[in-house]
């Protein structure tokens, strides 16, 4: 795996682990009961961005960790999950 990979790879955890903690705990307006006319009440009102960037950032730190792990040790090879054996070795560089 060279660095660009590895740096994609970090990047599509982080947001797919950003995207999964955003909705944790998050007061809505309708929760506290101060709805802004004009405004929906599952608006967010405390939502604590800077807080859950840091969160993710160390949970996606930790993920990636291990999937590269896999990756670069080949605990996990494309021959393992090739369901319909279409690749075959001889192709692999």
């Amino acid at each position: 795996m060279g660095i660009t990979s590895a740096l994609v790879l970090y990047a599509v955890i982080w947001f797919m682990t950003f995207l999964v903690v955003l909705p944790i705990r998050v007061k809505t307006q309708g929760d506290l009961g101060e709805i802004v006319p004009g405004t929906h009440a599952g608006a967010p009102e405390v939502h604590n961005t800077k807080r859950k960037a840091w969160i993710t950032t160390w949970v996606a730190l930790v993920l990636w960790v291990i999937i590269a792990g896999i990756i670069f040790f080949g605990l996990i090879t494309l021959e393992d999950i090739d369901l319909f054996h279409r690749w075959n070795s001889e192709y692999a560089g």
